[in-house]
């Protein structure tokens, strides 16, 4: 994926995020997830039924980073069962962190597949990862 398009699909998801707004519903799981060093704070929902993600939302305030990689995790989990879930984010992270990983599990995941050269802006591209995985740890 070439550089432009990558900048392209991150700041389309960011002017446009999927599924920004919660919704007052008890079976959502919720977390927060916030940055220490800079304004990300997000809060995020999660549907999930017999296994299966069935939503996710979110809303707060965020950098591009954090806001388009929330939109693009959320089109990437929606649909897909708690242990795919769980294997995209290992592969994600591992991305994240220049480790190896299964680029073809995702997507348009790999758009941050160069975040590390702006060290700054790598936990920018974790923080909704984070909220998810508290959600899921919180199904144990």
């Amino acid at each position: 994926m070439n550089s432009d398009l990558k900048r392209e699909i991150i700041f389309d998801n960011y002017k446009e995020p999927m599924n920004k707004g919660l919704v007052e519903d008890e079976s959502y799981l919720k977390a927060n997830t916030k940055s220490d060093s800079c304004i990300d704070n997000l809060d995020f929902m999660m549907k999930i039924e017999d296994g299966i993600v069935k939503d996710i939302r979110f809303d707060g305030e965020a950098c591009a980073i954090s806001t388009s990689a929330a939109s693009i995790m959320i089109r990437s989990f929606i649909g897909k069962s708690v242990e795919e879930v769980k294997n995209i984010l290992e592969n994600y992270v591992a991305m994240i962190e220049e480790k190896e990983y299964n680029s073809e599990l995702l997507g348009e995941l790999n758009v941050y597949d160069e975040i590390s050269k702006q060290p700054n802006r790598k936990n920018c591209a974790l923080l909704p990862m984070q909220a998810v995985e508290k959600m899921l740890n919180s199904l144990k």
